[in-house]
């Protein structure tokens, strides 16, 4: 297996070494992934919230019911999805702050 080498001119880092640097980086990417986190999980309530208020009007629909007690019905089903959904991620998010919070506190 052939071992990599740098080129003459480029600086070399040997990551290995340096503590502080594995932390910087880990902290960083600790912190996009937090964040992409909450991004998709607000997608998926979202996406969560449609099929909820899509599959309450079509089986309203099916079903001959009136068509404004369906639209209501599905307005309100989607509603309160998104709204309990929402309530879930940031609780999620929340908690999930905390506990870092906590872990570094304890740690240090």
């Amino acid at each position: 297996m052939a071992r990599f080498t740098p080129h003459p001119d480029q600086l070399p880092l040997n990551w290995s070494d340096n503590e502080a640097i594995e932390l910087i980086v880990e902290q960083r990417l600790a912190e996009r992934f937090e964040a992409e986190s909450f991004r998709w999980r607000f997608r998926l309530v979202a996406i969560e919230t449609a099929m909820m208020g899509l599959l309450v009007l079509v089986a309203g629909l099916l079903l001959k019911q009136p068509t404004m007690m369906v639209a209501r019905a599905s307005l309100l089903v989607a509603t309160s999805c998104f709204a309990t959904g929402l309530l879930v991620v940031s609780l999620s998010a929340g908690t999930a702050k905390l506990i870092s919070r906590l872990r570094r506190w304890r740690g240090k």
